[in-house]
């Protein structure tokens, strides 16, 4: 008798979509590391940036600047192959686009950035002696804040690790951001540590809510949804290379988009 309860409570632990779903949000969210790795990365370069000031050869922090667009890149073609549905990512991108510039997405992130000016001149009232002023500090650190809590890369490797568990991408970015804000920190010091918090929070919560599509994703909507965020890593490629000023924050719905269209072409196509 104990045994065949055991088994009745077994099946529906196995089989009843509630139990699934809670057996893979326990199992995930005890794995989730990828934004803890990616905010020490920040923390240790900002300090060892800071303490350097400039005795880091401008050639080199220019070179390194190239660098970082040529990895975005290749690790944005790298996923893009693994797409399942060519025009479903291709649909995706183009539709997240359309939605991001009818919103002004991008527009809003600076004025979200730009509302933390205050916060940032009350924890670092000095600015840093290579700065010409205090305004060329405050829209330098404005700026950061978007590169690191809201690139492409970021939001795509944190959804990435929710839904797969593989932190490869947030590993990658963290190598990119070491080298980043200790580059950053050379001019405006300490403060870029800070910036940790609002990336922390930003990966921590995508990556947590993505434990509660798991079983609803099949593996051809994971491949779409790598491929279309491997363009926005292309995309942000060229802009960190300066070579086209893709507007990346506007792409992000693209990423939102992707496994349901993906889901209806398998469906229907």
């Amino acid at each position: 008798m104990g045994n065949h309860a055991f088994f009745i409570a077994k099946s529906a632990v196995d089989f009843h979509p509630v139990f699934r779903i809670i057996g893979y949000v326990n199992l995930e969210m005890n794995m989730i590391i990828g934004p803890y790795i990616n905010a020490l990365a920040i923390i240790s370069g900002a300090v060892i940036g800071a303490a350097l000031g400039g005795r880091i050869p401008e050639r080199l922090r220019t070179n390194l600047t190239l660098i970082f667009g040529l990895c975005s890149m290749g690790m944005g073609i790298v996923m893009v192959v693994k797409t399942t549905n060519m025009p479903a990512m291709i649909l995706s991108v183009l539709l997240g686009t359309i939605i991001g510039e009818l919103l002004l997405l991008e527009h809003g992130i600076n004025k979200l950035a730009s509302s933390a000016k205050g916060l940032v001149e009350k924890m670092f009232p000095d600015t840093p002696s290579s700065m010409h002023s205090q305004e060329e500090f405050l829209s330098k650190f404005v700026a950061i804040v978007i590169l690191f809590s809201f690139s492409g890369t970021g939001i795509f490797g944190a959804m990435n690790e929710g839904m797969t568990g593989n932190f490869d991408i947030l590993i990658v970015k963290s190598f990119l951001d070491f080298f980043t804000a200790m580059i950053f920190a050379t001019s405006l010091g300490i403060s870029v540590a800070s910036i940790f918090v609002p990336q922390t929070l930003v990966q921590v919560i995508l990556a947590y809510s993505a434990v509660f599509i798991i079983p609803f994703v099949t593996p051809e909507m994971r491949g779409d949804f790598a491929a279309v965020g491997g363009m926005l890593m292309i995309a942000a490629g060229f802009r960190i290379c300066n070579i086209q000023m893709f507007h990346v924050a506007n792409m992000l719905p693209a990423l939102f988009l992707a496994m349901p269209i993906s889901y209806f072409w398998s469906a229907f196509f």
